[in-house]
């Protein structure tokens, strides 16, 4: 029951998340006439040139982007299922189909809701953040750079996602400032900028903490080491009122396994005091989750 539990809220934080991507995409900055980056940036950039070029005729509001960007994605869900693992690869497909009838289904208003571009790229870039940093923290991705970032974060323990994303946007939005207006590049630049901020935030694997745990019961180091598979350091101290023994852990975990943590020495003692430190920078033997 536990386990449906787990499944069940995975892949509605994935249908949300994909959900949200497509909402801030097709609602707030598709209508600006801006530029998404990655491969969905490359599958806008083709649909453009299809409708300006070749004269395709679109239904009103249907945007052909996300089946696109579906076709494009192929060959990286091979890379998925070969070198991350299936579990990822199925979520990740999962997501995509998903954003794929989202981007396709969610009319794109004729008109921008709002009037200020820049009010525009910042919501827009927060709903898109939010959205592809859920399906991140899930265990999936929504495809393209996502995949790549994935795939050297397992490989790179300082690797960042939203920064894959920006290093590979450059080129998107190189060409967009050659094909279209140079403000065009530019606020679509913003809107990744605002975006891959967003994403990094809600996406606890970039988040490093330590914590360190005060606690009388012997026994808790063996649970973290075996059931969270994380490296713990204690030594024995003493409380400075009652002089009575005490054993204090020290270890590093990432944002998202912190619940785990907690759940797990209040189990053993509900009494135990532990500090968290965020944002710590860490280099060594610490293997980064996903």
């Amino acid at each position: 029951m536990k386990v449906q539990a787990t499944v069940l809220k995975d892949y509605g934080s994935l249908t949300v998340g994909s959900f949200l991507f497509a909402l801030g995409l097709n609602v707030f900055i598709v209508p600006l006439g801006l530029y998404s980056g990655g491969i969905i940036g490359m599958a806008q950039i083709v649909r453009t040139c299809m409708v300006n070029y070749l004269d395709l005729a679109l239904p009103t509001g249907l945007d052909i982007a996300g089946i696109l960007n579906f076709i494009f994605n192929i060959p990286l869900f091979l890379l998925a299922y070969r070198s991350i693992s299936h579990k990822f690869f199925v979520k990740t497909l999962f997501a995509v189909v998903i954003q794929t009838v989202c981007l396709t289904v969610l009319s794109i208003p004729a008109e921008p809701l709002m009037a200020d571009t820049l009010a525009s790229c910042l919501i827009g870039g927060i709903l898109c953040g939010v959205g592809v940093g859920l399906t991140l923290r899930f265990g999936g991705s929504g495809g393209g750079v996502d995949i790549l970032g994935v795939y050297f974060t397992r490989r790179r323990a300082d690797f960042s996602v939203g920064k894959l994303g920006l290093f590979i946007n450059c080129g998107v939005f190189g060409l967009c400032a050659l094909m279209f207006e140079l403000p065009t590049a530019i606020y679509s630049i913003l809107y990744a900028l605002i975006m891959a901020q967003t994403m990094d935030r809600v996406h606890y694997q970039n988040i490093n903490m330590t914590a360190m745990i005060f606690t009388k019961q012997e026994g808790i180091q063996k649970r973290i080491n075996m059931e969270m598979h994380r490296g713990v350091t204690y030594w024995q101290g003493a409380g400075a009122y009652t002089d009575a023994k005490t054993y204090i852990l020290v270890t590093a975990i990432s944002k998202y396994e912190v619940a785990a943590l907690k759940k797990l020495v209040h189990s053993e003692d509900p009494q135990a005091f532990v500090i968290f430190n965020e944002g710590m920078s860490i280099s060594g033997n610490f293997e980064k989750r996903l």
